[in-house]
This record gives C-alpha cells, sequence and structure tokens, in this order.
C-alpha cells in the first residue's frame, strides 16, 4: 500500500479542537506539500497520518526523535529495526554488520555526511541532526514517507539535494513546508491547510506563490 485514503482525522488540544474532521485521500506516486502558517494544525495532521499508517511510512518528525547519545549510524540503523530480531539489533549496537555499515555510509555520502558516521549525535548542528532524521527516513525505506519542515535548518543548496534525494527515493509522500517555492518545485500537489481545515487542494502545475501566500 503506498496510497491511502482516510476520512474522520480529528485532533483537540485541551478541549480546544485543531484539526478537522477532515479527509484526505493521497493515490500511489503524488509527492502531496502541506502548506500553512504555523500552528494551522500542520505537524498534527502529520502526526494523525502517521498513526492511521505507521508501518507502511518513513517519518520525520520536527523533532527529529534522535537519540543523542548514540553515533550518527545507529540513529540511521534505527530506522529498520522493527525489520530485524532483538538479537541482531542488539549485536548492530556492539558490532554492526558489515552490510548494515555500507548501506548507511552510502546514505550519509549522499546526504554530505560520510565522516560524520561515528560522532554522538549530541555533537551534531542543527542542520547536520535533520539530515540524520532524513537518513534514517531513507534507510527504512517505507512505501510512504511523511516529513514535518525537513529542511528548515538546511540552507539553499542543501535544502534542494535533500528534496531532490527525497522526490527521488520516495514515490508518494506527504511534507509539511513552510517554503512555498519549495513546495511548487518538489511536489506534484499543495493541500493548504487553514485553521484545522483542508482551505486548498490544487495540483502544482495550477498554482503559483501568490496563490498560496494567501494561507499565510
Amino acid at each position: 500500500m503506498s496510497g491511502f485514503d482516510l476520512s474522520g482525522l480529528t485532533a483537540s488540544f485541551g478541549g480546544e479542537r485543531v484539526i478537522g474532521p477532515l479527509s484526505l485521500t493521497v493515490r500511489e506516486g503524488e509527492q502531496v506539500a502541506l502548506v500553512g502558517k504555523s500552528g494551522a494544525g500542520k505537524s498534527t495532521l502529520i502526526r494523525l497520518i502517521h498513526e492511521r499508517v505507521n508501518r507502511e511510512s518513513s517519518l520525520v518528525p520536527q523533532d527529529l526523535g534522535l537519540v543523542n547519545a548514540l553515533p550518527v549510524f545507529h540513529n540511521v540503523f534505527m530506522g529498520q529495526l522493527d525489520k530485524h530480531a532483538t538479537w541482531y539489533n542488539t549485536l548492530t549496537l556492539i558490532r554492526p554488520f558489515s552490510r548494515n555499515r555500507d548501506e548507511v555510509r552510502e546514505l550519509l555520502k549522499a546526504l554530505g555526511m560520510a565522516e560524520k558516521f561515528w560522532l554522538p549525535t549530541a555533537s551534531l548542528s542543527g542542520g547536520q541532526r535533520q539530515r540524520v532524521a532524513i537518513a534514517r527516513a531513507l534507510y527504512r525505506n517505507a512505501p510512504v514517507l511523511l516529513a514535518d519542515e525537513p529542511i528548515s535548518a538546511l540552507d539553499g543548496p542543501m535544502a534542494h539535494l535533500v528534496m531532490a534525494l527525497l522526490k527521488e527515493r520516495f514515490q508518494t509522500s506527504i511534507i509539511a513546508l513552510h517554503d512555498v517555492e519549495m513546495a511548487l518545485k518538489y511536489c506534484s500537489r499543495i493541500v493548504g491547510i487553514q485553521d484545522g481545515q483542508v482551505a486548498l487542494d490544487e495540483s502544482s502545475k495550477r498554482l503559483t506563490a501568490s496563490d498560496i501566500t494567501s494561507l499565510y
């Protein structure tokens, strides 16, 4: 499954409804950008979708969900923890198999971070940490990517490199983005969220940046 049809998505905090009820159908091969101002409900929506399609998705949460005490390699390897037996994962903590080392090294190389392989994740900059979370999602290699502001800490050239890599590796994706130009360039469909509801849903080809900025 890499397309899905979700209905009745709702979320409330402190008695206040922040999302929905809304429905979202994503077809296989669609690359969807979620746009809208901070607090519109994009992060909550990503989390709700992840709860529904958990095992089918590679997730890049906004808080990244990294284990600071572990090296970069182990944080990336976590993308496949549920694909291996406990003994395998325990052994990997002590002495990783060469196949896994090589796979992770290739991903880090593609993200310009090969030299960070054994560094503790706590020692990295914000942009480097973001790339570790992206490498973990790539390593998981699930049918669907769910990413919440995955390029917020990256400079222009690196942000473009990452978005191009995600577009190439994941056929189907939902990515929350602040950058409207990035959304139009790398995603095939724009879904605008306003006050927890879908306020815009259109093919990228039919939109310009000014069509979207009204949501902000």
